[in-house]
């Protein structure tokens, strides 16, 4: 009996992370765990007051947490930073109907103290240019924690790939310039839970936050990010006026 319950287990059509070997990853400086009462996500701390993360991230009570590694469990981390916000600004073009301009910019309440832990993501002056290496970070789940806080950071290096490459991956989308195309063509789709709005960190600049994928990121699969060169100017004018 013992072993038919061990093999059910094995056999269930669960989400893995991307490798169980990432489970103790270094949690890249920048990140934010994006903490609601519904579904967390990810964010990137771009200045002492701003962090950015996707317009599809405006959650119900959130919490920001910085320097976590574990957030299914808060107890054993000796870094972390907690705060509030004081306010959301999501892109003024932004529409829960579409994948376009999916970017938001969330003022906190009090500013984050910048350690070996803690630090800011470096915006970009140009573009990705076509197979540039990236690393896409993010939080993913072990089996038996999926209705919880996710139990590892995990980082997966790949390459941007040409608009045109992506829309072969994704033939129902129209991928625009706004948007910039990470991950292994023509993408495996292989499902996985992870946490939602991964940042892309390319040759140490931010160039994307991902706003939307058709599988799992972690795995290399093709994932559709808004491009942040873009929207430099509607960024500095945000932290600017506010």
């Amino acid at each position: 009996m013992k072993f038919i319950f061990v093999w059910a287990l094995a056999n269930l059509p669960v989400a893995l992370p991307f490798d169980p070997d990432y489970k103790d990853a270094i949690t890249p400086p920048y990140m934010v765990y994006l903490k609601s009462d519904y579904l967390p996500c990810a964010g990137v701390l771009i200045h002492p007051l701003w962090v950015i993360t996707a317009a599809h991230c405006n959650l119900p009570k959130l919490q920001l947490i910085l320097g976590i590694t574990k957030p299914s469990n808060l107890k054993e981390e000796n870094y972390l930073q907690v705060v509030g916000y004081e306010k959301m600004i999501h892109h003024p073009q932004f529409s829960i109907t579409s994948i376009e301009h999916n970017l938001m910019l969330i003022k906190l309440s009090d500013n984050i103290e910048l350690n070996d832990y803690v630090k800011l993501a470096s915006l970009p002056r140009e573009p990705a240019a076509e197979n540039t290496l990236c690393m896409v970070s993010t939080w993913a789940y072990h089996v038996c924690d999926i209705y919880k806080d996710p139990d590892s950071l995990q980082n997966v290096n790949i390459s941007v790939i040409s608009n045109t490459q992506c829309r072969a991956a994704y033939k129902t989308y129209n991928i625009r310039d706004t948007m910039l195309c990470v991950g292994i063509v023509p993408g495996r789709r292989q499902p996985c839970k992870e946490v939602t709005a991964a940042p892309a960190v390319c040759d140490g600049k931010l160039q994307g936050i991902l706003t939307f994928a058709d599988g799992c990121v972690l795995r290399a699969d093709v994932g559709i990010y808004t491009r942040i060169i873009n929207y430099m100017p509607w960024i500095e004018n945000t932290i600017r006026n506010n």
